[in-house]
């Protein structure tokens, strides 16, 4: 394999493969994998379960489309010990715990050459287009390693849904205003605390599980408002009126996105994070053109900078334990999907070095 290190390492491995197309997935047997040039090898110590990874188990339309090729280990947030290099790999020591990028980007197309990586034309990600984390190693790209400094292994892999969180929420000003943000599944707590810890005066928080709303008022929202609810009209009241100066929609739902556009103040903005499985309906004049509004699509993290405000945020005292309900060895990743599909879960942590 690619370096001294490698030899002392097992030769096969536990991991849980998408085998082929249609539901389900199974614990396979499968070779630890080489680090190829400019590449390290990662013994994965937590690798928490995301919506992706939903789609991909259920096999949803959207899995269908982008996932492959199969037979391939899935997952994507993850972190672990570097145990080997690559040709060409060293910066990050032997030894040392890692989060990981997940995106794989080119560094060649025009988006790569102007800053703007996090919409690579080119772009791959971690568990969907090539081998990812739920096993016990990983390898990964050298410049996807983002070392991690006194933090758990649990809380060092949320780093990157985390990150989805904070791109959103701080794509602009965010600091002494008024803040809702519609759905609160794990990202969408996650966006509640980066807002509380950014300084925003006060925090809606909306979704149709009283769970996620509890959880989201152990993060720092200040009014739960249930999503089948009079939303607008609830925002609207708690603002003298005016509605809310940013609106992060989380949740992917139609009726969010309307209740987000009409909630949010003239002259507003808007994150956009939540995907939607079809198109929707807007009135552009209405609801963006005349309110003067800004609209951000949220894909992603800007690479690097979102990670550096990530820890910053961490280690300023932003606590995601809360958000962990489960903790799980990877065998038993039929229960994680079965919680994560019940929205009966926080963040879920399977860890592949337990049995």
């Amino acid at each position: 394999m690619g370096s001294a290190e490698v030899s002392e390492l097992p030769v096969t491995m536990r991991a849980l493969v998408k085998e082929h197309a249609g539901p389900g997935a199974a614990i396979s047997e499968i070779p630890v994998p080489e680090p190829g040039p400019d590449q390290i090898l990662v013994r994965v110590e937590a690798a928490s379960v995301c919506g992706t990874d939903l789609h991909i188990e259920r096999w949803d339309p959207w899995a269908q489309e982008n996932f492959g090729p199969m037979p391939m280990t899935f997952g994507h947030e993850m972190a672990g010990i570097v145990v080997a290099h690559g040709p060409g790999a060293g910066r990050v020591a032997i030894g040392e715990r890692v989060a990981a990028e997940t995106h794989v980007v080119d560094g060649t197309c025009y988006q790569c050459r102007t800053g703007r990586s996090f919409v690579c034309q080119n772009l791959r990600i971690l568990g969907v287009h090539m081998p990812g984390t739920f096993a016990e190693y990983v390898v990964i790209p050298e410049t996807n390693a983002w070392v991690v400094e006194d933090l758990a292994p649990e809380i060092a892999a949320l780093q990157e849904p985390m990150g989805n969180a904070v791109h959103a929420a701080l794509v602009d000003e965010i600091a002494g205003q008024s803040v809702a943000v519609l759905g609160c599944g794990p990202i969408g707590v996650m966006a509640v605390a980066v807002a509380r810890h950014a300084g925003a005066s006060r925090i809606f928080a909306t979704d149709v599980n009283p769970e996620r709303l509890a959880m989201a008022k152990v993060m720092g929202a200040d009014e739960l408002i249930d999503a089948r609810d009079d939303v607008v009209g609830k925002i609207r009241a708690g603002t003298d009126g005016n509605g809310v100066d940013v609106v992060l929609e989380m949740s992917g739902a139609e009726a969010a996105l309307h209740q987000g556009l009409e909630a949010v103040t003239n002259g507003g903005r808007i994150s956009l994070l939540g995907t939607h499985t079809k198109p929707v309906t807007l009135d552009l004049s209405r609801d963006v053109i005349f309110k003067g509004i800004r609209i951000y699509g949220i894909t992603g993290r800007r690479l690097f900078e979102t990670w550096y405000r990530t820890a910053a945020l961490i280690h300023e005292g932003l606590d995601l334990t809360p958000l962990i309900t489960h903790r799980l060895p990877l065998t038993r990743f039929e229960e994680a999907f079965a919680v994560v599909a019940a929205g009966d879960a926080g963040k879920v942590v399977l860890l592949p070095q337990e049995t």
